[in-house]
């Protein structure tokens, strides 16, 4: 009777420790993705980690994907996703994404803001087994969750397996308790990337990182040397008076898709969008590269309008170019603030590119542009402008 007794004890002890070894593990789990190491870590970190983690739990964890959701002018999201011994996939989706996945179980559970199990066969929430990442791979049950941000798009994971008969109850019980902590350390990770790129789409990238470096007060002004890019649309006065509002908005930014990816595409950055007209510079230390750099862009651009029709109106340009040292910084009143260029080489851009609609040609630059790029370009003479008391002598491109 007592050895029955003791191999009962030793039993349940046994037992105990397995529980409280499993308890810690998975605390362990929590603690890691709420903390330092785990923050330090890019997405294929993040995600690889936490899949090995999980298995080593004891979870039959064949397909981990997070799908996380952001505020982007071209993407809706990214998709990531790992499974045991495979490379990290990321997938960035595009707005047009979203019809591929509206009748998905991915999709439900992002709109209800409630988990979901899905096995094979499921009908009801639509199919899941055709969609990029769990195609091809024998899953036969997924567990989804919501990943409710505080503010913002809903993100979700899901948690796939092979295994017959999908995850047992407790199982899932498990990857309840992890959610909280993985919504909150993918949320930093959302936000982080929707602040850099709504800053990077309405101010561009160094203006961006000029913010977030706390450079935020009204009057903070650097000196700076750059070459700048002046470029206007000619006759669109005339073109938006012959055309119904919504078609002078699809014209612009016809016209802009045109223009920003042949200035970004060198280095450059867009300042402003005045109307039709952009104002971008190439900083950098070495003048004659950012100047370069410019003019690579400008013919970019000259290149691209020449192909360019809409709605049966050819379009012209004209742009100035020129390098000099600009003040660049805030400026504003209070809470309002907006980062600009000013100075007498920023005026002198624009009187420029007021005299290549007087001298009827698509690009001009100044002496200072010309020497700096060592660009080959024929003089367009010298030129009085307001403000400036001595003229100005502009160059042109020999095929102009």
């Amino acid at each position: 009777m007592n050895r029955l007794l003791q191999i009962e004890t030793e039993t349940r002890a046994s037992k105990t420790d397995r529980v409280a070894a499993s308890t810690n593990s998975l605390l362990s789990l929590i603690e890691w993705l709420s903390g330092d190491e785990c923050h330090a870590l890019d997405e294929p970190g993040l995600i690889s980690t936490l899949g090995r983690r999980l298995l080593l739990l004891g979870l039959p964890i064949d397909r981990l994907t997070l799908h996380l959701m952001t505020l982007h002018p071209e993407l809706i999201g990214r998709t990531l996703a790992w499974a045991p011994g495979d490379p990290v996939e990321i997938h960035d989706r595009e707005h047009s994404a979203r019809q591929t996945f509206a009748s998905s179980p991915l999709r439900k559970v992002m709109d209800s803001r409630e988990p979901l199990v899905v096995g094979l066969g499921e009908s009801m929430h639509g199919r899941w087994q055709d969609i990029d990442i769990f195609a091809g791979r024998g899953l036969v049950q997924l567990m989804i969750a919501p990943l409710c941000n505080a503010d913002g798009p809903v993100s979700a994971a899901a948690f796939g397996t092979r295994r017959p008969g999908g995850f047992t109850p407790a199982e899932i019980q498990v990857l309840e308790r992890i959610l909280p902590a993985l919504r909150n350390t993918c949320e930093l990770r959302v936000m982080r990337q929707v602040e850099l790129s709504l800053l990077d789409t309405y101010i561009g990238p160094l203006t961006a990182q000029r913010i977030l470096a706390g450079r935020v007060r009204q009057g903070e002004i650097e000196s700076i040397e750059a070459a700048l890019l002046l470029c206007d649309l000619r006759g669109f006065t005339e073109i938006s008076n012959r055309l119904p509002s919504n078609s002078v908005l699809e014209l612009l930014n016809a016209y802009f898709d045109k223009v920003i990816p042949a200035i970004t595409r060198e280095g450059g950055e867009v300042l402003k969008f005045m109307g039709d007209a952009v104002l971008a510079f190439f900083p950098g230390y070495d003048p004659a590269r950012s100047s370069a750099s410019a003019l690579m862009a400008a013919k970019g651009i000259l290149r691209e309008i020449d192909r360019f029709e809409f709605e049966d109106f050819a379009l012209n340009v004209g742009i100035a170019l020129h390098h000099g040292e600009v003040s660049y910084g805030n400026i504003g009143s209070g809470r309002r603030l907006d980062f600009t260029l000013i100075g007498p080489d920023v005026n002198l851009v624009s009187r420029i590119q007021t005299a290549c609609g007087d001298l009827r040609v698509p690009l001009l630059m100044s002496g200072r542009f010309r020497k700096e790029a060592r660009a080959e370009a024929v003089s367009a003479g010298r030129h009085a402008f307001k403000g400036f008391p001595e003229k100005v002598e502009l160059f042109c491109l020999p095929e102009s």
